[in-house]
């Protein structure tokens, strides 16, 4: 009787931890961290849906220098965030479920309370390399009250398709010599000055579009620029009010600017360019049409200076040579 009973409180005993197992739940397992070369893919959703409530977090999340793509795709949704993307966070694409529908937006401008300037006023800053945008809005909601970024790119090799930047003045700041960027399918917008900067930036079948009387460009490209600001197959555009659009002035001597194919609207002002008050520009500036429509294209009171550029030198502005850089790039093949 006894040994039964031995016997059988062993059985129990041995079987606990099976009956024990086949009614819990089962442990989570651990997942490591993704490596530098392993995609990554988060979402970032206002409501608590997502990975991430804010994109400055998912972007965060993902590792240092990464070798891959890191796409946090980002649900509709009004995003108030003074978002940095840092040097150290490369190949990372903010993917927004619509462009409408995803905005980012803050209103720093140079001169608030908190001293901002034009360098620190932006409501994105881009310093990571390789990075890309789709889908999304930019936004700087300050108003018209003088400079205030709605995006700023430092970084090299960065994409923008089908994008919106929002603003007044400086809306888009193209902000260092050493970097290349591109802006396909987007809308710009802004009061003056509102795309200028001293980056190699190609702008392709986008809308520019003013809000009052004043200038759209000021480049301030460097000497060893071979290209400047190009703009590909766009079309210019306007509020009503506006009907004396300058396409630029020169931020710095040597600013170059050149528009190709474009369509421009009865807002540009005749003579196209202006020289920000200085007789010594029109020396050093490269500001060039090829094959303007529309009717803000006239030539005859052109400003002196600037050029109407021969079919042979247009066939030059390829993306291939405009990116070709120390290591060349083409967007959407590298």
């Amino acid at each position: 009787m006894l040994s039964r009973f031995v016997l059988l409180t062993s059985a129990l005993l041995l079987s606990g931890p099976a009956l024990h197992a086949q009614t819990s739940p089962p442990a989570k397992p651990t997942v490591s961290a993704p490596s530098f070369n392993q995609a990554v893919r988060l979402t970032v959703a206002a409501d608590g849906s997502g990975d991430y409530r804010t994109i400055q977090e998912a972007v965060m999340a993902v590792r240092d220098f990464m070798q891959v793509t890191a796409t946090i795709f980002i649900k509709n949704g009004t995003y108030r965030e003074k978002l940095l993307i840092p040097s150290q966070k490369t190949h990372i694409t903010l993917l927004g479920e619509s462009r409408d529908g995803v905005v980012i937006t803050f209103g720093d401008f140079s001169g608030d309370a908190e001293k901002h300037t034009t360098y620190s006023s932006s409501t994105v800053r881009v310093q990571g390399n390789d990075f890309t945008a789709e889908n999304i809005t930019f936004e700087n909601s300050a108003g018209r009250v003088g400079q205030a970024v709605a995006l700023h790119v430092e970084g090299d090799r960065a994409i923008f398709r089908n994008c919106r930047m929002l603003g007044n003045q400086d809306t888009l700041f193209l902000a260092i010599e050493n970097s290349r960027q591109y802006y396909k399918d987007c809308y710009i917008e802004g009061t003056t000055d509102f795309i200028f900067g001293a980056s190699t930036a190609v702008f392709e079948g986008c809308t520019i579009h003013s809000k009052s009387d004043s200038y759209i460009t000021a480049a301030s490209t460097t000497p060893r620029q071979a290209y400047g600001l190009v703009f590909l197959n766009c079309k210019l555009t306007a509020d009503p009010t506006a009907k004396k659009v300058y396409l630029g002035r020169p931020w710095r001597p040597h600013a170059r600017t050149v528009f190709l194919n474009c369509e421009l609207g009865a807002h540009i002002t005749p003579v196209g360019w202006d020289n920000w008050r200085s007789a010594d520009n029109e020396k050093t500036a490269f500001y060039a049409e090829f094959k303007s429509t529309g009717p803000g294209a006239g030539t005859r009171e052109r400003a002196r200076w600037s050029r109407q550029l021969p079919a042979r030198e247009a066939r030059k502005y390829t993306l291939a040579n405009i990116f070709r850089g120390t290591a060349p790039w083409t967007p959407g093949l590298n």
